[in-house]
């Protein structure tokens, strides 16, 4: 049996019963873990203090938990507030873009499979979410972060089937999943037809340079398309994937009062 202090962000988070809870924590140094926080859910001064007032998602804490060898779950013991991100709670789209991001990483790293690349990308993620206007650039730098940090990478210079130079001279490349990467733009079922300025966006990216193209739309196509390259290597749609692939659109802001 252990004693581990480490940073976390609740990532899952289910009621047990009526005073705990169960939770999943993406952790800086332990990877994701599993683990019953018990009575987190109760008011009185002793818990309030070892839980913060209860753990809530997308919080990030000083998680202590107790871990057993011969458990499924460890024993969360406390989780120290540390950011609440309330902006996300204010902006619905920041919110799913948030569990989005929560649930590709539960969904792509093991139990116990430290990744700190990973966690820093979803804790400055999570906070660059407070700027609305740079939501999609900071989207991009987060999922390319994690498809780079797991080894998964597209590649992006070359034509993936046969190593041989792209035609840059055209409009459009082609993007195949299966084969990881760009590849000659002749249509098929197994490739997608995507811009140029997407794919210069992903590299970008990969650069770790200023993105060329800052708009809306741009990088609104270049994360619907990390987005399905991330469906591909899972075999299933996340239900939160909705958040990239169909984006709410901001609503107008309200009109002056008539005088």
């Amino acid at each position: 049996m252990a004693m581990v202090k480490d940073e976390a962000i609740c990532i899952r988070l289910m009621d047990w019963s009526e005073t705990s809870q169960i939770v999943v924590l993406l952790t800086e140094h332990h990877g994701k873990l599993a683990g019953t926080a018990k009575g987190a859910k109760r008011r009185n001064p002793s818990t309030l203090e070892r839980f913060s007032g209860g753990v809530e998602l997308l919080t990030r804490a000083e998680a202590v938990f107790i871990v057993k060898p011969t458990a499924e779950l460890a024993n969360l013991i406390e989780y120290d507030l540390i950011d609440a991100h309330w902006h996300l709670r204010r902006d619905i789209r920041a919110f799913g873009l948030g569990m989005y991001a929560a649930d590709l990483v539960h969904h792509l790293l093991e139990t116990g499979d430290p990744h700190p690349r990973t966690f820093h990308a979803l804790r400055s993620f999570l906070a660059e979410l407070a700027d609305r206007e740079r939501q999609g650039e900071a989207l991009l730098r987060f999922q390319w972060t994690v498809i780079d940090d797991l080894g998964s990478k597209p590649v992006l210079d070359r034509n993936v089937e046969t190593d041989e130079p792209l035609d840059e001279r055209s409009p459009t490349l082609g993007f195949s999943a299966g084969a990881g990467g760009t590849v000659a733009d002749t249509g098929g079922p197994d490739r997608w037809r995507v811009r140029k300025q997407t794919i210069a966006l992903l590299r970008d990216a990969e650069a770790g340079r200023p993105f060329s193209d800052t708009s809306a739309e741009a990088l609104n196509r270049a994360n619907r398309l990390l987005c399905v390259y991330f469906r591909y290597l899972l075999d299933k749609e996340l239900p939160t994937m909705k958040a990239v692939l169909s984006p709410t659109r901001p609503s107008p802001p309200n009109p002056p009062p008539t005088k």
